[in-house]
């Protein structure tokens, strides 16, 4: 192994890209040789124990794919496998769900079907193969407007992306509110107020049209990190983790569609890699798959989302203190380490392994092991490469946009996991001031171990060792210092989540009824009759302007609440718990939520903040249901 490459000359100092400040006397968070002169050494630290450590381990190949091949599993993951292939024929949940797109969502699915389109007639597979054209403008010919709303005036792009080759105009889409036009003209002025109302690539192509388009870049010698922030939103802000998972399948690919119209707008390539299956360790605790990691561990804790060795590692640190020097930085002894991490395969199961001789850097060696040792990364093989190609896109801002839509896309075990260490490193850096761990230094430490991966890091390292070094660190830097924005999901993508809902039930009723007035005609029925009927409202009992709110769980299971311009989903929720009664366990306020549930939705946990009248007025046929939070 050519480890001479990882020591510290500084040679890799002289490497460093024009522009790059190096200003010692500036912010704690610059990027200097010396933060820069941390990643080697952890490289280096990273290196000596792999050599020690038990039999080298098999490389994971990454799979050239075929051409066409990336785009056909692209369509697969967006959940639109059905525009091509035997099943083409029943596509009509993917017509609703293309006619809830915006337009560069669209641009970017045309494009992968134009591709799987050209592939397969080279091929000449014997499927239907769709023409492009025809997917988008069976929507514009679909009997009922499918999308409300006018077109975003500044969301045309030169090249009229949406229309088909015919000169027809593609479907128009809602962007979430009626007044888009005004919503595109009032982007908050503020560079660090995070617009999640309009689709990120829409804002991209907006930005690129407009001469205002010159945004700083957000390159590899930056200084302190914007305050980037939230604006609030009325009807509340969804979290990952508040929706149902009928609506996470969908938030996942609208989620998918819109990172690769991101990536298409910037002109950065955007590939899924595929790892080709490698036999892996089907028990213990370091080197096996998170997955199966989970299963066997609740066995032992039902319910845990985090391995238990991995909860038990970060304990082990913060029971010392956070307050040690160098902490994360100074290596644990590498034979003691590797003592350890036998002895923890042989006794954690079990319970007798002594946790008193574990010393902090030790531990603190392990739990990057830990990451490290994962058969396949922490970020997954899909995605690792798009997570370091967020350092390429040209402003802070995107690259914060396309983060927070790589964390929706990964699996949940992997969210989880992270979202755990990324809280666990703020804390370290909470106390920097005696640590001396600020955020750079813990991004320089930590970037290695999550981002050198042994399948195809050390390749890429030798690439480009210093670009690639400065950028995922920086990536690692925005993930921990903006990981309570990244997950939260955009509420363009909830929206369209809820217009896809809306649609389908209309489609379902409409056969419903078609299906229903065969039946009458058959049976010579009396329709009118039958009609009346039906419009009778169920919700006779419920006055207009009141919601009736279900509360199964407290001792006051019912209450019409009357809204008003303030009320919002905790005070309902305190007015619940105030109305105590003995015979029913008391919950406390943190421990039960208001959900939406139904209408437009499938089922949505409410913060606090949401004001119930502006959330009414979206989804006016949901229920209300206070309940404790499903973990």
């Amino acid at each position: 192994r050519r480890s001479g490459q990882y020591t510290m000359n500084h040679d890799h100092s002289k490497k460093i890209p024009d522009g790059a400040s190096f200003d010692r006397s500036g912010s704690q968070d610059s990027l200097d040789e010396l933060s820069m002169d941390d990643y080697w050494k952890e490289l280096e630290n990273i290196h000596e124990t792999r050599g020690n450590n038990h039999e080298e381990r098999v490389a994971l190949v990454v799979k050239e794919p075929d051409e066409g091949e990336l785009e056909e599993e692209w369509l697969k993951e967006a959940g639109l496998s059905n525009l091509f292939g035997e099943s083409s024929g029943d596509s009509l949940e993917s017509m609703v769900f293309l006619s809830t797109l915006t337009r560069t969502q669209k641009a970017a699915v045309e494009k992968r079907v134009e591709t799987v389109t050209q592939t397969m007639r080279k091929k000449n597979k014997q499927h239907q193969i769709p023409d492009v054209r025809d997917i988008f403008r069976l929507q514009n010919d679909s009997k009922g407007k499918v999308c409300d709303g006018s077109e975003p005036s500044a969301a045309r792009t030169s090249e009229n992306k949406n229309e088909t080759h015919d000169g027809t105009k593609g479907p128009k889409f809602s962007l979430g509110t009626d007044e888009q036009k005004s919503l595109l003209e009032d982007i908050p002025s503020s560079d660090t107020d995070i617009n999640l109302e309009i689709s990120f690539s829409e804002q991209a192509a907006n930005l690129k049209d407009s001469s205002t388009g010159k945004m700083y870049k957000g390159g590899g010698g930056d200084t302190l990190l914007p305050n980037f922030r939230l604006p609030k939103d009325k009807t509340g802000t969804t979290k990952i983790g508040d929706l149902a998972p009928q609506d996470m399948k969908k938030v996942y690919s609208l989620a998918l569609i819109e990172l690769t119209a991101l990536y298409d707008i910037l002109g950065t390539e955007f590939k899924q890699q595929k790892a080709v299956k490698i036999k892996t360790k089907d028990s213990g605790l370091f080197g096996v798959p998170l997955s199966l990691l989970l299963e066997q561990d609740q066995k032992k804790v039902p319910g845990t989302k985090i391995p238990l060795i991995f909860q038990k590692l970060i304990a082990q640190i913060e029971e010392t203190t956070l307050e040690t020097e160098g902490l994360l930085r100074i290596p644990g002894v590498a034979t003691r380490v590797k003592g350890l991490c036998q002895e923890l395969e042989a006794k954690f199961y079990e319970g007798t392994f002594n946790w008193e001789n574990v010393k902090q850097h030790d531990a603190a060696s392990l739990l990057k092991l830990f990451i490290r040792e994962l058969p396949q990364p922490l970020l997954t093989v899909e995605y690792l490469k798009a997570f370091q190609d967020v350092q390429n896109l040209p402003t802070r801002k995107q690259q914060l946009q396309a983060l927070n839509l790589l964390v929706i896309l990964l699996p949940e075990a992997n969210r989880d996991t992270l979202k755990v260490l990324l809280e666990f490193l703020q804390r370290v850096i909470d106390h920097r001031d005696k640590n001396k761990m600020t955020l750079m230094n813990v991004a320089m430490v930590m970037a290695p171990n999550l981002f050198t991966f042994h399948g195809f890091g050390s390749k890429t390292i030798e690439q480009s060792e210093f670009v690639m070094a400065a950028g995922t660190a920086n990536v690692m830097r925005f993930m921990i210092q903006y990981q309570k924005l990244l997950w939260t999901i955009p509420k363009f993508i909830v929206n369209q989540v809820r217009k896809q809902n809306t649609e389908s039930q209309r489609k379902e009723k409409e056969k419903k009824d078609k299906a229903m007035k065969k039946l009458l005609k058959k049976m010579a029925y009396d329709r009118e009759k039958h009609e009346k009927q039906e419009k009778t409202p169920n919700d006779t009992d419920v006055p207009q302007g009141v919601i009736r709110v279900q509360a199964p769980h407290l001792s006051k299971v019912s209450m019409a609440i009357q809204l008003t311009e303030e009320l919002k989903a905790g005070d309902i929720v305190a007015r619940f718990l105030s109305q105590k009664s003995g015979n029913v366990q008391t919950l406390k306020k943190e421990e039960v939520f208001l959900y939406e549930i139904g209408g437009n939705i499938g089922e949505r946990c409410l913060d606090d903040d949401t004001y119930m009248k502006d959330l009414y007025q979206l989804n006016p046929n949901a229920e209300w249901v206070i309940k404790p939070k499903q973990s």
